[in-house]
Protein backbone atom coordinates (compact mmCIF):
# COMPACT_ATOMS: atom_id res chain seq x y z
CA UNK A 1 0.00 0.00 0.00
CA UNK A 2 1.20 3.47 -0.88
CA UNK A 3 1.78 6.12 1.78
CA UNK A 4 -0.06 9.36 1.00
CA UNK A 5 -0.18 12.56 3.02
CA UNK A 6 -3.64 13.85 3.83
CA UNK A 7 -3.04 17.60 3.77
CA UNK A 8 -5.53 18.72 6.40
CA UNK A 9 -5.70 19.31 10.15
CA UNK A 10 -9.51 18.92 10.20
CA UNK A 11 -10.09 15.80 12.31
CA UNK A 12 -13.58 15.32 10.87
CA UNK A 13 -12.13 15.17 7.36
CA UNK A 14 -9.29 12.88 8.48
CA UNK A 15 -11.74 10.28 9.83
CA UNK A 16 -13.98 10.56 6.76
CA UNK A 17 -11.13 10.27 4.27
CA UNK A 18 -9.51 7.33 6.06
CA UNK A 19 -12.77 5.45 5.44
CA UNK A 20 -13.13 6.59 1.82
CA UNK A 21 -9.47 6.13 0.79
CA UNK A 22 -8.92 2.82 2.56
CA UNK A 23 -6.65 1.52 -0.23
CA UNK A 24 -3.95 4.03 0.80
CA UNK A 25 -2.01 4.45 4.03
CA UNK A 26 -2.94 8.01 4.96
CA UNK A 27 -0.71 10.12 7.12
CA UNK A 28 -2.11 13.25 8.72
CA UNK A 29 -0.44 16.60 8.13
CA UNK A 30 2.25 17.28 10.72
CA UNK A 31 2.59 20.93 9.71
CA UNK A 32 0.28 23.94 9.89
CA UNK A 33 -1.32 24.42 6.46
CA UNK A 34 -1.20 27.93 5.04
CA UNK A 35 -4.25 30.14 4.53
CA UNK A 36 -6.76 29.36 1.81
CA UNK A 37 -6.28 32.24 -0.62
CA UNK A 38 -7.66 30.75 -3.84
CA UNK A 39 -10.76 32.08 -5.59
CA UNK A 40 -12.30 28.61 -5.99
CA UNK A 41 -12.58 25.26 -4.24
CA UNK A 42 -10.28 23.77 -6.90
CA UNK A 43 -7.55 26.39 -6.42
CA UNK A 44 -7.56 25.89 -2.66
CA UNK A 45 -7.52 22.07 -2.88
CA UNK A 46 -4.63 22.04 -5.32
CA UNK A 47 -2.63 24.57 -3.29
CA UNK A 48 -3.04 22.45 -0.14
CA UNK A 49 -2.02 19.25 -1.96
CA UNK A 50 1.09 20.94 -3.37
CA UNK A 51 1.89 22.36 0.06
CA UNK A 52 1.65 18.82 1.46
CA UNK A 53 4.18 17.54 -1.08
CA UNK A 54 6.56 20.40 -0.29
CA UNK A 55 6.30 19.76 3.47
CA UNK A 56 6.55 15.96 3.37
CA UNK A 57 7.98 14.77 0.06
CA UNK A 58 5.04 12.35 -0.13
CA UNK A 59 2.21 12.20 -2.65
CA UNK A 60 -0.48 14.35 -1.08
CA UNK A 61 -4.24 14.65 -1.28
CA UNK A 62 -6.34 17.57 -0.11
CA UNK A 63 -9.74 19.05 -0.56
CA UNK A 64 -11.57 22.28 -0.23
CA UNK A 65 -15.24 21.99 0.38
CA UNK A 66 -18.12 23.98 1.67
CA UNK A 67 -21.75 24.86 1.61
CA UNK A 68 -23.30 26.91 -1.18
CA UNK A 69 -26.72 28.36 -0.33
CA UNK A 70 -29.03 29.38 -3.17
CA UNK A 71 -30.70 32.21 -1.20
CA UNK A 72 -27.24 33.60 -0.33
CA UNK A 73 -26.09 33.64 -3.98
CA UNK A 74 -23.80 30.65 -3.43
CA UNK A 75 -22.27 31.84 -0.20
CA UNK A 76 -20.66 30.94 2.16
CA UNK A 77 -18.90 28.89 -0.55
CA UNK A 78 -15.12 28.91 -0.19
CA UNK A 79 -15.58 30.93 3.01
CA UNK A 80 -17.66 28.18 4.69
CA UNK A 81 -15.11 27.30 7.39
CA UNK A 82 -14.66 30.94 8.39
CA UNK A 83 -18.09 32.40 7.56
CA UNK A 84 -18.58 33.79 11.06
CA UNK A 85 -15.04 35.21 11.16
CA UNK A 86 -12.89 32.60 12.88
CA UNK A 87 -11.73 29.53 10.94
CA UNK A 88 -13.29 26.28 12.09
CA UNK A 89 -15.89 27.66 14.51
CA UNK A 90 -18.66 25.29 13.41
CA UNK A 91 -21.22 26.51 15.96
CA UNK A 92 -20.77 30.18 15.02
CA UNK A 93 -20.85 29.42 11.28
CA UNK A 94 -24.03 27.37 11.65
CA UNK A 95 -25.68 30.04 13.77
CA UNK A 96 -24.81 32.79 11.29
CA UNK A 97 -26.23 30.88 8.29
CA UNK A 98 -29.40 30.08 10.23
CA UNK A 99 -29.74 33.76 11.17
CA UNK A 100 -29.24 34.86 7.58
CA UNK A 101 -31.96 32.45 6.42
CA UNK A 102 -34.40 33.06 9.29
CA UNK A 103 -37.07 34.62 7.05
CA UNK A 104 -36.41 32.51 3.96
CA UNK A 105 -39.28 30.07 3.26
CA UNK A 106 -38.64 26.33 2.96
CA UNK A 107 -39.12 26.38 -0.82
CA UNK A 108 -36.14 28.76 -1.20
CA UNK A 109 -33.72 27.02 1.18
CA UNK A 110 -31.90 25.00 -1.48
CA UNK A 111 -28.21 24.38 -0.95
CA UNK A 112 -25.36 22.12 -1.98
CA UNK A 113 -22.27 20.74 -0.37
CA UNK A 114 -19.44 21.10 -2.90
CA UNK A 115 -16.00 19.48 -2.81
CA UNK A 116 -12.90 19.82 -4.94
CA UNK A 117 -10.40 17.02 -4.23
CA UNK A 118 -6.84 17.15 -5.51
CA UNK A 119 -3.70 15.10 -5.55
CA UNK A 120 -0.17 16.36 -6.09
CA UNK A 121 2.91 14.23 -6.64
CA UNK A 122 6.55 14.99 -5.91
CA UNK A 123 7.25 15.01 -9.67
CA UNK A 124 4.83 17.93 -10.14
CA UNK A 125 1.85 16.07 -11.59
CA UNK A 126 -1.55 16.91 -10.12
CA UNK A 127 -5.25 16.59 -10.77
CA UNK A 128 -8.51 17.98 -9.36
CA UNK A 129 -12.00 16.43 -9.38
CA UNK A 130 -15.34 17.62 -8.01
CA UNK A 131 -18.33 16.27 -6.09
CA UNK A 132 -21.64 17.87 -5.19
CA UNK A 133 -24.56 16.89 -2.96
CA UNK A 134 -27.77 18.91 -3.40
CA UNK A 135 -30.28 19.37 -0.61
CA UNK A 136 -32.07 21.92 1.52
CA UNK A 137 -31.50 23.61 4.85
CA UNK A 138 -33.60 23.25 8.00
CA UNK A 139 -34.49 26.00 10.48
CA UNK A 140 -32.96 24.12 13.45
CA UNK A 141 -30.01 21.69 13.74
CA UNK A 142 -30.69 17.94 14.05
CA UNK A 143 -28.26 15.08 14.66
CA UNK A 144 -24.84 14.64 16.20
CA UNK A 145 -22.85 12.85 13.49
CA UNK A 146 -20.70 14.77 11.06
CA UNK A 147 -19.43 18.31 11.47
CA UNK A 148 -19.80 21.79 10.05
CA UNK A 149 -23.19 22.41 8.46
CA UNK A 150 -24.26 18.72 8.53
CA UNK A 151 -26.91 19.27 11.26
CA UNK A 152 -28.99 21.61 9.06
CA UNK A 153 -28.49 19.96 5.65
CA UNK A 154 -31.06 17.46 4.35
CA UNK A 155 -29.83 15.72 1.18
CA UNK A 156 -32.32 15.57 -1.69
CA UNK A 157 -34.50 12.48 -1.45
CA UNK A 158 -33.94 12.00 2.29
CA UNK A 159 -35.82 13.15 5.39
CA UNK A 160 -32.80 13.14 7.70
CA UNK A 161 -29.88 15.55 7.99
CA UNK A 162 -26.33 14.61 7.08
CA UNK A 163 -25.68 14.64 10.84
CA UNK A 164 -28.35 11.97 11.36
CA UNK A 165 -26.77 9.56 8.86
CA UNK A 166 -24.31 6.87 9.88
CA UNK A 167 -20.75 7.64 8.77
CA UNK A 168 -20.97 4.91 6.11
CA UNK A 169 -24.29 6.18 4.74
CA UNK A 170 -22.98 9.73 4.65
CA UNK A 171 -19.76 8.64 2.88
CA UNK A 172 -21.84 6.83 0.23
CA UNK A 173 -23.60 10.03 -0.91
CA UNK A 174 -21.50 12.95 0.33
CA UNK A 175 -19.80 15.53 -1.86
CA UNK A 176 -16.44 14.55 -0.35
CA UNK A 177 -17.15 10.84 -0.88
CA UNK A 178 -18.04 11.48 -4.52
CA UNK A 179 -14.92 13.56 -5.14
CA UNK A 180 -12.46 11.25 -3.40
CA UNK A 181 -13.93 8.09 -4.95
CA UNK A 182 -13.35 9.77 -8.33
CA UNK A 183 -9.84 10.85 -7.31
CA UNK A 184 -8.67 7.48 -5.94
CA UNK A 185 -8.35 5.62 -9.28
CA UNK A 186 -6.66 8.64 -10.86
CA UNK A 187 -4.12 8.74 -8.02
CA UNK A 188 -3.61 4.96 -8.22
CA UNK A 189 -2.93 5.21 -11.96
CA UNK A 190 -0.58 8.17 -11.49
CA UNK A 191 1.41 6.27 -8.84
CA UNK A 192 1.63 3.06 -10.93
Amino acid sequence: MTRVLLATKNLGKVAELQRILSEFVLEGASYEPGPETGASFAENALAKAREGVAASGLPSVADDSGLTVDALNGMPGILSARWAGRHGDDAANLSLVLGQLADVPSARRGAAFVCAAAYALPDGRSEVVHGELRGSLLYEPRGTNGFGYDPIFVPDGLSVTSAELSPEDKDAISHRGQAFRALAPLLTAALA
